[in-house]
């Protein structure tokens, strides 16, 4: 009997070793930066697990060397690491500018609907009155960050939907790089636009290029990104 308990806990002790061997962490920060970035979205595209940094930019997902990981986050350039092996790491997200290409959508797939793509997520997100696990788990706390996330970025796609170049060009005769500038001064907020009808929007972006016509020409222009050549393994 001694025999097998002592059987069954070397077989959890190295369950638990495997798991542990499988699991990559790392941090992510802000390029260039020392700002550790909480909310992003990591996904691994070969095992489909997904993960969120959690308030410090930590993350710890399962996945193996040849996986590779990308890394999302709203209003940064989405990222990818390969993974070459399982040593912590340090990964930086680079801010983006909007792009000016309009595209024009002729496809019938569907969009994006997290609730199809990762229904377990909304189902580990539920509060259970009757359940501590539901509410202080690391798994359900995560869930929920995740359902938060998904909730934002489905708000920032719908922005993007409404807040478009083709609109923007008919009523400002900004182009180019100053166009780009003004859209990303000038980008409203989701609750704007959820409570507020298409000539409440026209009026919005009439006064805001009165506003950004006004700035000095320096105002009117973003940082260049600049690359850190650093590499992410």
């Amino acid at each position: 009997m001694k025999h097998i308990f002592l059987v069954l806990i070397a077989a959890l002790f190295l369950g638990g070793t495997v798991n542990a061997q499988n699991t990559l962490k790392g941090t992510v920060y802000e390029s260039g930066k020392s700002n550790r970035m909480p909310d992003v979205f990591i996904r691994d595209n070969n095992n489909k697990q997904i993960t969120i940094t959690d308030d410090k930019g930590n993350f710890s997902i399962r996945t193996e060397t040849g996986h590779t990981l990308i890394f999302d986050s709203p209003g940064y350039i989405s990222d990818t690491l390969y993974i070459t092996d399982l040593a912590p790491k340090r990964v930086e997200m680079v801010t983006k500018m909007i792009t000016l290409r309009q595209v024009n959508i002729t496809s019938t797939k569907e969009s994006f609907d997290a609730h199809k793509e990762y229904p377990e997520v909304y189902t580990r997100s539920k509060v259970y009155p009757l359940s501590p696990s539901s509410w202080f788990s690391k798994d359900a706390r995560d869930a929920r960050r995740l359902k938060k996330y998904f909730k934002r970025e489905e708000e920032e796609r719908h922005v993007d939907e409404v807040f478009n170049v083709t609109y923007v060009e008919s009523l400002v005769p900004l182009r180019g790089m100053e166009l780009e500038n003004f859209m990303t001064l000038y980008r409203p907020t989701y609750a704007f636009l959820k409570n507020n009808n298409g000539e409440s929007l026209t009026v919005y972006i009439n006064d805001s290029y009165k506003k950004f016509m006004a700035l000095p020409a320096n105002k009117r222009s973003l940082p260049k990104l600049t690359s850190t050549g650093k590499s992410l393994q």
